[in-house]
């Protein structure tokens, strides 16, 4: 079997045991689930590795992905796994302060080991009712007008209605459906790792202040008592899917420092490129991407998690309406337009931060014309806000600059206005006291509160904390209520 189009019923097709089924359990695969299932809808996540990853890479959460952890009601859960450091020194690892006053109440990066947070995820889309199915890797399928029909390795067939690719950089459901994946392949690669050290911190730091001058990305910093996060340029390109071995790294580190620091009993060693790619569509049919499946870039500035995670919260409460039966035409389409664009920024950021690294004489006069510029707080501030997509604007047409932001967790009566976002549903938070969601209310709660910190009369808020409406005129509510959230209930 293999990707395809076929139209109308066929023989022998499996029966339709599922809503959705997710191809990929990693953080993308299972947000993606736990949203699904906040609506009821049936998901099956498939995932080929037997086990969860083990190596613990340390992955930043950024504050637009606090912000919808808080909104799900798991940042709680996950706070105490992780370390907390300020929101600066993001771009191009150039070290400037936060700026001052951001607007978030999870104004920090949170730094915790990529195993918890996929664990913390897979057992929330559990917790949620999700099925997740190990050691199954998606080998082909076919769409038809009413579902697709997977195939897995070994041969057994299952029937969903939507088929989700969130399979990583080699996404074998991408490369199924056709989906150019056009970019640039990588030109360099770097070690990064965790690992202890010999010698003491003062020594490293002189070190790594004197080399970093001249060779980036290169830095030794400390995680821990005696503990450091390495990266290093590498010799040359290597088999990404194959980990470096120490010796690379102690190679490495005397070619570039002329020491190896002594390095010793590392956590865990990997290896990544610079390329960049961007999938041409999310969407063929019944078939998306989301993740790395869409998209991939070089790790600086930590955004790619961060990416996923925000594709699947733009995507579940879309595709859960258009399986429950009242999203509005258009809507599913809307992730490709929404998501794309800001795939596209990131990958344009994480291209010109990659030139900032360079040692040649160009990129480092630029790097510093760059840092000097970072110290107006308009400039620090537009590149924090990029990096952390806390800035991200979706298109919603002609309206004030808060259409189509996402709303801060603003105070509201009894708590904050997150807590109100736990269950996946839409918002009518109304100041005026006077409008209704009426025919909605199954899918839009509305809260009355003049108190409310916003400075507009009434926001509609969507299921992922973006703002789709402003206004106090119960008809102009009616029309934007139909646009993201179909005709009401009769």
């Amino acid at each position: 079997m293999h990707s395809q189009q076929v139209t109308g019923e066929g023989a022998g097709r499996a029966p339709l045991t599922h809503d959705v089924i997710i191809a990929g359990c990693g953080p993308t695969g299972a947000m993606l689930a736990a949203e699904l299932r906040l609506h009821d809808v049936r998901v099956l996540v498939l995932d080929k590795r037997t086990e969860p990853a083990s190596f613990v890479r340390v992955v930043g959460l950024h504050m637009r992905s606090l912000e919808l952890m808080a909104m799900r009601g798991l940042l709680d859960r996950v706070l105490p796994h992780g370390r907390q450091r300020p929101a600066g020194g993001f771009f191009a690892a150039i070290p400037k302060p936060p700026p001052q006053g951001l607007d978030s109440a999870y104004a920090y990066l949170l730094g915790i080991p990529q195993p918890v947070i996929e664990r913390l995820l897979e057992e929330h889309a559990a917790a949620r009712g999700a099925q997740v199915r190990r050691g199954r890797a998606v080998a082909g399928f076919e769409q038809d007008d009413e579902g697709v029909t997977v195939e897995l390795a070994g041969g057994e067939r299952l029937r969903s209605r939507y088929l989700v690719g969130c399979d990583g950089a080699r996404s074998t459901v991408r490369k199924l459906l056709g989906v150019g994946f056009p970019g640039e392949p990588s030109r360099t690669e770097t070690l990064m790792g965790e690992m202890e050290v010999g010698v003491p911190r003062e020594e490293i730091a002189a070190k790594v202040a004197e080399v970093g001058q001249t060779h980036r990305p290169f830095w030794l910093r400390p995680f821990g008592e005696t503990v450091y996060s390495v990266v290093v340029p590498a010799a040359g390109a290597g088999d990404r899917a194959e980990p470096p071995t120490l010796e690379d790294f102690r190679q490495q580190l005397r070619a570039i420092a002329g020491t190896d620091f002594g390095v010793h009993s590392p956590r865990w060693m990997s290896r990544f490129g610079d390329a960049t790619r961007l999938a041409e569509r999310y969407r063929v049919g019944r078939v998306l991407l989301a993740g790395d499946a869409a998209h991939i870039h070089p790790p600086i500035g930590g955004q790619g998690l961060n990416l996923g995670v925000q594709d699947a919260f733009n995507l579940g409460w879309k595709l859960a309406a258009q399986i429950r039966g009242w999203a509005p035409a258009t809507l599913l389409d809307t992730y490709q337009a929404e998501r794309h664009p800001v795939a596209a920024d990131v990958l344009d950021n994480t291209r010109a931060q990659t030139e900032l690294l360079s040692p040649e004489p160009g990129p480092r006069a630029v790097r510093r014309l760059l840092t000097e510029l970072m110290d107006f707080d308009e400039v620090n501030r537009h590149l924090t806000e990029k990096i952390t997509a806390i800035g991200v604007r979706y298109d919603f047409g002609e309206g004030p600059g808060l259409l189509g932001r996402r709303l801060p967790d603003v105070e509201v009566k009894n708590g904050r206005l997150y807590a109100l976002l736990h269950h996946g549903r839409g918002l009518l938070l109304d100041r005026t006291g006077r409008l209704t969601a009426g025919g909605w209310a199954d899918r839009v709660d509305h809260l009355a509160d003049a108190s409310a910190g916003v400075d507009v009369p009434c926001v509609l808020l969507r299921p992922d904390g973006h703002v789709a409406w402003i206004g106090n005129d119960q008809q102009d509510l009616d029309d934007h209520l139909s646009r993201w959230f179909g005709e009401p209930a009769t």
